[in-house]
């Protein structure tokens, strides 16, 4: 099982998001049979088995053991992940295209560089799974608190020339560089506000007003 599987295939995705077999995603963390889901989810078994039987289709669960039980075969399955993440592929003609923004402050282009991570590192942890081989990544995750919005156009500006001087001292851009064994990797850095408490589960959008 793997920890993340990044849903690509548009029909996998309709099939993830219908509010019953996401319910049945979740409790098929561990091994259950329709059976026993049917009484977790409180839906007759020939119910779940269909449900069951879609999500299989779709490679969301699979099959782990059979169980003779008298003259029945008692199929036990569990989902593939344990969460799920819908890729920007799913939805490839309307997918936001970075190369359609340019300017750095924009937010558009912050979500046009984070839908493309999910469907690059999608594609990476789907071949490294093949392979059975580890992917190499990075990331930093935290928070920092501006006194103003000057401190932090003095951070992004600070940060941004640290960052060009790490990429010029590591960049290899030789001819040979990729004969010699070397490989292209992705740097992406990101700063954006953190969602107020009161926000977290709410619709409205919170405004910036510095």
């Amino acid at each position: 099982m793997l920890d993340i599987e990044v849903i690509e295939d548009p029909a996998a995705a309709e099939a993830s998001l219908d509010p019953i077999r996401t319910r049945i995603l979740q409790e098929l963390a561990e091994p259950a049979s329709a059976t026993q889901l049917s009484t977790k989810v409180g839906l007759p078994r020939q119910k779940v088995n269909y449900h069951l039987k879609a999500l299989e289709r779709h490679g969301l669960v699979e099959l782990v053991e059979e169980r003779r039980k008298g003259n029945v075969t008692e199929r036990v399955l569990r989902a593939t992940a344990a969460s799920y993440l819908i890729s920007p592929v799913a939805l490839a003609s309307v997918a936001p295209d970075p190369r359609r923004f340019s300017d750095r402050f924009s937010a558009f282009w912050l979500l046009a560089l984070a839908a493309r991570t999910v469907q690059e590192m999608g594609k990476l942890i789907a071949g490294a799974a093949a392979a059975k081989k580890k992917l190499a990544s990075f990331a930093i995750d935290g928070e920092i608190t501006f006194r103003s919005a000057a401190d932090r156009a003095a951070f992004a500006e600070e940060l941004g020339v640290a960052v060009t001087r790490l990429v010029d001292k590591y960049h290899d851009g030789g001819a040979d560089a990729t004969a010699s064994g070397a490989r292209k990797h992705r740097l992406v850095v990101v700063l954006h506000p953190a969602l107020k408490e009161n926000m977290q589960h709410s619709p409205e959008k919170e405004q910036d007003n510095d």
